[in-house]
């Protein structure tokens, strides 16, 4: 399979006359009860990334905690269940607000349950813009057997664990360790779902299963809780901003893992946060913007 280069594309560079409008409107779809962080991380990422408009859609039970992270967020609560998850009956205000997106991200801090899982399904196969998967929206995914029919362009972000789900095992199987075996399925799903994958690790793996690319920053202390959430609003942005799936999925794990490296240059590895990669996108989008 074509290897494709280490170095990610570089961001084209801005008009001077420009609006918001030009760079895309990102939906991000999740949260629950005690779970209103990780949307609000993805929501603030995207705005990191260089989305002109963000809309972060969560459980009216957790409206208030989720607009509290950014001003620059617009919130906005919709239909819970008593378990403070989605109910069913979100499903098509979910559906209006993502027909003014240009990408969506759905998954974050979103949980588990059957109505949740009624919701991302119908979402894999009706949206047809850009849209991202990541988190729990991966779990209501698998396995991910039937997920060959969607009407849009569609990226998955899982961690070992998840692409076990996805392929109808244990999470915890011995596989979880085998890199060789999760890569050859990543490469098989993507082909045939017709999507892309992003396998996050060591040495995070993108396919659509025709080419792949393999990033080649970040460092451990990214593995703490958040830094999935962030790496998924900057996917969202990418592809809100009309980048390619495979190509925004290869720029998307490059940028979040440098601004990891950054991170870890000035905090370390033990005591950095996924808050702390937020802070630092910055500085790993301005290497990559065109002269």
């Amino acid at each position: 399979m074509p290897l494709l280069p280490p170095e990610p594309p570089r961001l084209p560079p801005r008009s001077a006359e420009a609006s918001k409008r030009d760079f895309g409107r990102v939906l991000v779809i999740g949260g629950s009860a005690g779970m209103a962080g990780a949307p609000a991380l993805s929501a603030m990422a995207a705005l990191r990334s260089g989305a002109g408009l963000v809309e972060l859609a969560v459980p009216d039970l957790v409206v208030g905690i989720a607009a509290g992270f950014d001003p620059c967020v617009m919130t906005r609560g919709l239909p819970a269940a008593a378990d403070g998850r989605f109910a069913g009956g979100a499903l098509a205000a979910l559906v209006e607000q993502a027909g003014r997106a240009d990408a969506v991200a759905v998954g974050p801090g979103i949980g588990r349950s059957e109505a949740v899982r009624g919701i991302v399904l119908a979402l894999w196969r009706d949206l047809a813009m850009p849209a991202v998967f990541d988190a729990d929206a991966l779990w209501a995914l698998s396995p991910a057997d039937a997920l060959a029919q969607h009407a849009g362009p569609r990226l998955l972000t899982p961690h070992a664990g998840e692409m076990l789900r996805l392929l109808g095992r244990d999470p915890a199987a011995p596989e979880s360790g085998d890199r060789g075996f999760l890569e050859a399925e990543a490469r098989r799903m993507a082909a045939a779902i017709g999507g892309v994958i992003l396998l996050k690790g060591a040495g995070t793996l993108v396919t659509d299963g025709q080419r792949e690319g393999r990033n080649v920053t970040g460092n451990p202390g990214m593995a703490t809780a958040g830094t999935g959430d962030v790496l998924t609003g900057v996917a969202a942005a990418l592809l809100a901003q009309g980048m390619p799936p495979l190509e925004a999925a290869r720029l998307a794990a490059w940028v979040h893992g440098r601004a990891g490296d950054v991170a870890a240059a000035d905090l370390g590895q033990v005591s950095m946060t996924a808050r702390d990669l937020l802070d630092r996108l910055h500085v790993a989008f301005r290497e990559r913007e065109s002269a």
